[in-house]
């Protein structure tokens, strides 16, 4: 038996496309997204953002990615593709509800989930955080097209800012909507609920290994 077939969406999204989409939808993605991994990139983000600068790369409005991306260096300019590789978002907790404000951004992703500051921010915007499989960058690599263009070329290949062109990139997962729903969420009361009784079935064991 076969799910649902998943979305095609064509990005950047629209405040009201992003409300639309709900938790646990499946996703294919086309068009422009822009993505990072790096750690002093998004410090430097978060700098121009609240000093109302543009980033060298417009992303106002548009989808943002914790992703790396390694390609051909051809004469300053990026040349093909070899691969793209997601890494955990959480990593940015505390940059990225200034980069979804101050951006407006309607979509972001990565690995893991966001913090409830990044969630009331998203709610607040129209944006949603899309989640990447582990493991699956050989199945991601093939739903990029190109690296369109890189700015902040001090830094090293997968710390700059890389805009890429999508075609069917995915699948991937809404874990977290614009209406404030997240899976994270959820997964983390369904565990905190089961605390106790985890615990309760521990102490048996516990004690007979003290007898």
């Amino acid at each position: 038996m076969t799910g649902p077939s998943p979305i095609r969406l064509t990005l950047p999204l629209t405040p009201e496309a992003a409300r639309a989409l709900k938790v646990g939808d499946v996703v294919l993605l086309d068009g422009d997204a822009v993505a990072t991994v790096g750690m002093p990139t998004q410090k430097r983000m978060v700098a121009e953002v609240e000093a109302g600068r543009e980033l060298p790369l417009f992303l106002r409005n548009g989808t943002f990615f914790h992703m790396g991306v390694s390609y051909e260096d051809d004469g300053g300019r990026p040349g093909a593709v070899h691969y793209v590789n997601p890494t955990t978002s959480s990593r940015f907790n505390h940059l990225m509800p200034t980069l979804i404000r101050g951006l407006r951004l309607t979509a972001t992703g990565g690995k893991g989930g966001l913090s409830q500051d990044s969630v009331d921010a998203m709610r607040e915007v129209g944006c949603v955080y899309f989640s990447f499989v582990g493991g699956a960058s050989a199945l991601l690599s093939e739903g990029v097209e190109a690296v369109t263009d890189c700015a902040w070329r001090d830094l090293i290949m997968q710390f700059r800012l890389n805009r890429l062109r999508l075609s069917g990139f995915g699948p991937v997962i809404v874990a977290i909507d614009a209406n404030g729903n997240s899976i994270y969420e959820r997964l983390m009361s369904s565990a905190r609920e089961r605390l106790p009784e985890i615990m309760r079935s521990l102490r048996p064991s516990q004690n007979n290994e003290t007898d």
